[in-house]
């Protein structure tokens, strides 16, 4: 049988060195936070760092191990990257150093804002691309029948503006400046849907939640995937600008929209992707089956100067909204539902190509919001080239 003997002067005396070392780091530790400017690396900082250097070249820890061999042992045994002693002892002195303690600080929020960023799927598959030959039908259960006042062209229009809808909205002269570029944001970011067990989650309002990864931002990502697929440099902007307070969103996304601009000023197509408004419970559900999948319908809104605001693009905006419904109407028909038209101007006149699309109501469910996002996806590559 071994017999560990302690030296217990020499453990005494060596914890009294310990105990006044840390009381050193905790008097230094407490001088750097009073501090008004954040310096690099202070003096005292450097001679407490270059002390526990010492006390480790000295061979502090292994006296420690001799003292205490049988911490010796099991360092041995489990193969530790530093030994029990080196972490009694903090030789590395991190709180000392009033730098390193702010990068902690930095790096928690840094952590806190990945948290709410959308989760990208591992992409073990390529992306399923929608496919054109298929048949297409409207799912009337829970459904509202389409609501409209001008049909031209087999285009389906509800005006609620000042203007009347007039032959020259339906000439096809709008022209693409920049068919590589797309910005997808979101005015109301906190709108969601209906939980179902795979997109489960809390609501923090009716059918809004600040999780991300279940609002309409999540279906923003799967356009901006979907769209990536056919070769578009898409920016997806994830800003609240519902949250904490609704009322200035659009004032807010305004703002967004504008320094994104500034990045880019030769960016054409801007999508305000929402969920639609209407209904606050799940009986709701504009769906559409397409092939054997059910995606949600959506609906393109158009705003105008109607209410005395500024807006010189809206019937370039209009137009290239009839050039997408009419494309819907031809590769999946009654995936749209009609164009409306408003006086309300919806932060569009900062770009000829700027929309409202609504995706989905309350009672659709986050998987038919997705599916509709690869058939957006395609409808899009056909306009834009």
């Amino acid at each position: 049988m071994n017999i560990t003997i302690i030296r217990v002067k020499d453990l005494i005396k060596y914890l009294v060195e310990i105990a006044i070392l840390i009381t050193v780091i905790a008097i230094s530790t407490s001088f750097f936070n009073k501090q008004k400017e954040k310096p690099k690396e202070s003096t005292l900082s450097k001679t407490i760092q270059t002390i526990a250097d010492k006390f480790k070249e000295n061979g502090f820890t292994s006296i420690f191990e001799s003292t205490l061999p049988i911490l010796r042992k099991d360092n041995q045994n489990n193969k530790q990257e530093k030994s029990i002693q080196e972490e009694i002892l903090g030789v590395n002195f991190k709180m000392a150093n009033y730098t390193n303690v702010n990068e902690q600080i930095e790096e928690n929020i840094d952590d806190k804002q990945e948290e709410i960023k959308p989760q990208e799927e591992e992409n073990t598959e390529e992306i399923s691309l929608a496919k054109t030959d298929v048949t297409t039908k409207v799912i009337e259960e829970n459904n509202i029948a389409p609501s409209y006042t001008d049909v031209k062209e087999d285009i389906q229009i509800k005006n609620q503006s000042s203007y009347p809808i007039t032959d020259d909205l339906f000439v096809n002269d709008y022209a693409f400046t920049n068919t590589q570029d797309i910005l997808i944001f979101h005015t109301h970011t906190c709108e969601s849907y209906t939980p179902t067990p795979n997109y489960n989650y809390q609501m923090t309002g009716n059918y809004r939640t600040t999780d991300l990864n279940y609002s309409v931002a999540r279906v923003g990502e799967e356009l901006k995937n979907q769209l990536t697929s056919y070769g578009y440099n898409v920016i997806h902007d994830t800003n609240y600008h519902d949250y904490p307070a609704y009322n200035g969103s659009y004032d807010r996304s305004e703002a967004t929209v504008k320094n994104i601009l500034a990045q880019n000023p030769n960016m054409q197509t801007i999508i305000d992707l929402h969920r639609d408004a209407v209904g606050s419970s799940n009986e709701y559900a504009p769906s559409v089956l397409i092939g054997e999948e059910t995606a949600a319908q959506m609906m393109l809104v158009i705003g105008t100067d109607g209410g005395g605001l500024y807006h010189p693009n809206w019937r370039q905006n209009f137009k290239l909204a009839v050039m997408i419904q009419k494309k819907a109407n031809e590769l999946y028909p009654g995936l749209f539902r009609p164009i409306i038209l408003r006086d309300s101007r919806y932060n569009q006149h900062l770009s000829s190509g700027a929309m409202i699309i609504e995706v989905g109501a309350t009672g659709n469910t986050m998987e038919q919001c997705l599916v509709s996002m690869k058939y957006l996806a395609k409808i899009m590559s056909e306009i834009i080239k």
